[in-house]
């Protein structure tokens, strides 16, 4: 166990280092300036955080991959469609309650929309997609089809948001499907896929456990978009400057700050705890063995949650919020370090690298895991860095998502379906804990000085992390394209050799 954390620990490490060791060298200079107080303090969380997404990650892969093959597979065994979609469902609305990602999200939104209606519109539409994807594996639908249809939809919806007035929030909503797929939901979600899919087996059985991360980022969009419009009265949006003060979670404001993480993250694995235990008892019937690792597992996510989502508060968002306001003063230089930045925090992701040599292993070596490390770090790097000249400029999101969607909707009819499966899921894993957590408050602090703040911010710095999670969306398929390309090249290649070597040989009839 302890050589686990110890790896787990390692690829912490390696994911918060980048971002650390930017921030200490910009210290350093004169483009920014920090107190002491507070480049003690980020050092600290760093290392805080450090701890608590290794403890999380282990949580993640001892408790919610076991509990989400476990009901995947026992469920569809049983035959019970309806069982298995009603509690897919409840299970998708529980583990986006849990999420870390989406609880930042919320608490940088708090002033607009309430956290806990945010939070549970956003896992209810998480529960209805996650439905609709065992659905799917279950009568074996194509999947770009599926998606293609929806995001017809979330345009529509974006429209029909901006004729009502309503166009602010509509880089938030894009924003709640990036986050939702995060460390918490993407493993059970991707081991609730595995599981239905082996169970029900057939031929593209793999194929078919792909995609799920993918509907499921969907539908918080929808979700949001709908809680928006039928909202009445004017939805505004405030900024606080004061929650992303240094002090606001030190001093004698700490203890309070850690016991509400602690209630909250309690409220949220009890919910689904007590939901599996349910499940346990009517239809699973795990071993005690395996109840006990699952056990550990959710201990080990709680800590690290608290640990991770009190580091967050402490250190990230106040000093990414204040980088984002002092870089604000100087636009070229803002936009270059947000390219660096988005470079280093993908290459630094661990679910990056394990999705890297999950494409080349299933690819058979034609999209390596150096020309996909590349091709991610490059594209999220330039996706961040047109995130910040739109806050400079000043202009609607969907100037960048509709050309995006469309090239990666366009890309899905030239390549094999398995490839854009991946590409759809990867989107969930490129943007990550750090992405929500400190770049998006860079994002806010940078427009609070470039705009007059208010429904600006709304505006302009949210929808960065839909920006990060469209990447992967081309990058991959690019590669597919190129690999099936090349292969394409090879083959005629080889046939014209064959033919030339045909050529030239004598046959004797005896």
């Amino acid at each position: 166990m302890f050589k686990i954390l110890f790896e787990k620990l390692k690829e912490a490490f390696a994911s918060v280092l980048p971002v650390a060791l930017i921030v200490v060298a910009l210290s350093f200079t004169p483009l920014v300036d920090f107190s002491t107080k507070e480049l003690i303090t980020f050092i600290i969380s760093a290392i805080f955080l450090v701890a608590g997404i290794g403890l999380f990650n282990l949580g993640a892969d001892l408790a919610m991959t076991p509990m989400g093959e476990q009901v995947g597979s026992g469920l569809t065994k049983s035959r019970k469609l309806q069982l298995l979609v009603s509690v897919c469902f409840v299970m998708g609305v529980l583990i986006t309650i849990a999420e870390p990602d989406l609880a930042v999200l919320a608490e940088q939104v708090k002033n607009a929309v309430e956290p806990t209606l945010l939070i549970v519109t956003i896992g209810v539409g998480v529960g209805l997609f996650l439905l609709l994807s065992i659905l799917k594996i279950v009568f074996k639908k194509d999947l770009s089809a599926i998606i293609i249809f929806f995001y017809m939809v979330l345009f529509m919806l974006g429209m029909l948001m901006i004729s009502f007035g309503k166009e602010t929030f509509v880089p938030l909503a894009f924003d709640s499907g990036g986050v939702t797929t995060g460390p918490i939901t993407v493993p059970f979600i991707m081991a609730l896929g595995v599981g239905v899919a082996g169970a029900i087996g057939g031929k593209h059985a793999s194929e078919n456990s792909f995609g799920l991360i993918a509907l499921c980022s969907v539908g918080p969009i929808l979700a949001l978009m709908g809680l928006v419009l039928a909202s009445k009265g004017d939805l505004t949006y405030e900024l606080s400057v004061a929650s992303y003060s240094i002090d606001a979670s030190l001093g004698a404001n700490f203890i309070p700050a850690v016991l509400k993480v602690m209630k909250e993250v309690a409220i949220a694995l009890g919910l689904i705890v007590a939901f599996f235990l349910v499940l346990q008892f009517v239809a699973l019937k795990l071993s005690k063995s395996k109840l006990l690792q699952i056990g550990f597992g959710i201990c080990y996510t709680f800590i690290g949650l608290v640990v991770f989502l009190t580091a967050v508060a402490v250190g990230f968002m106040p000093v990414g919020f204040q980088l984002g306001r002092e870089l604000a003063e100087m636009p070229r230089v803002l936009v270059a370090s947000g390219f660096v930045i988005g470079m280093v925090v993908v290459l630094a992701e661990p679910a990056v690298h394990v999705l890297n040599k999950q494409v080349e292993e299933i690819t058979d070596g034609l999209v390596t895991k150096r020309s996909m490390l590349i091709a991610l770090s490059v594209g999220v790097g330039i996706s961040i860095g047109l995130s910040m000249l739109r806050i400079i400029i000043g202009f609607p999101i969907i100037y960048y998502l509709i050309p995006g969607y469309f090239l990666s909707l366009g890309l899905s009819f030239f390549v094999p379906k398995l490839y854009t499966a991946i590409a759809f899921d990867s989107g969930g894993v490129a943007s990550g804990p750090l992405t929500s957590s400190f770049i998006l408050p860079l994002a806010i602090g940078a427009c609070s000085v470039i705009h007059d703040g208010g429904d600006s911010i709304l505006s302009y710095a949210f929808g960065i992390v839909a920006m990060v999670a469209m990447t992967p969306l081309i990058t991959i398929q690019v590669l597919g394209f190129k690999a099936i390309f090349s292969k394409w090249i090879k083959n005629r290649m080889m046939m014209r050799r064959i033919q030339d070597a045909d050529d030239e040989q004598i046959i004797d009839f005896v």
